[in-house]
């Protein structure tokens, strides 16, 4: 997952290119993938949440891919807020959720909830190149008020593996040196 400080460009959008993907200025380090990418999510000063509620607004050629996130946070006690045609497709897949508005059919709308700090965690996979205007308020405001943004279906199961990790207790500190002992 590439990491920016987006919250120092307010109004940017945060979607990337496959240019800028593979950019970043963080790293974490432990034996553990997801341990070290909630480390790598916290040193980028992105605290991922261990509860609370995700919203989830995802792209017809991601829901199938990011399914197993969604029904794992919902596993860990997460509620799911969702627009329409991801809450259609969660209840065929019978994973519990709650409908929102999209900013453009009124309110109260998702950025309404992000705002009243009712969102600890947004899913938000792009729509397509070019950003819909509500997609592009979602995660402007997200980045606004420092709530988790996910926007492929790869990082999605990354951040639910993190958050999943920092449930299982907090992460160490080792020196680099504990890391190298053996490799050589």
């Amino acid at each position: 997952e590439a990491v920016f400080p987006f919250a120092r460009f307010p109004g940017v959008d945060t979607v990337l290119g496959p240019e800028m993907r593979s950019t970043g200025e963080v790293m974490g380090i432990d034996r553990d993938y997801a341990v070290a990418f909630a480390k790598s999510q916290l040193a980028a000063g992105m605290r991922l949440p261990t509860e609370g509620t995700a919203f989830v607004s995802i792209r017809d050629a991601d829901k199938s891919a990011v399914l197993p996130a969604i029904r794992a946070l919902k596993a860990m006690g997460f509620d799911l807020l969702a627009t329409d045609g991801t809450a259609e497709f969660l209840d065929r897949h019978r994973v519990a959720n709650t409908r929102i508005n999209k900013v453009r059919q009124g309110r109260p709308h998702v950025v309404d909830a992000i705002k009243n700090g009712q969102i600890n965690l947004i899913i938000n996979t792009p729509s397509g190149r070019r950003p819909r205007a509500d997609e592009a308020a979602i995660r402007i405001t997200a980045v606004a008020r420092g709530v988790p943004l996910v926007t492929t279906a790869t990082a999605a199961g990354a951040v639910v593996d993190g958050i999943a990790a920092l449930r299982a207790g907090a992460p160490g500190v080792r020196c680099i040196q504990e890391y190298l002992e053996g490799l050589w």
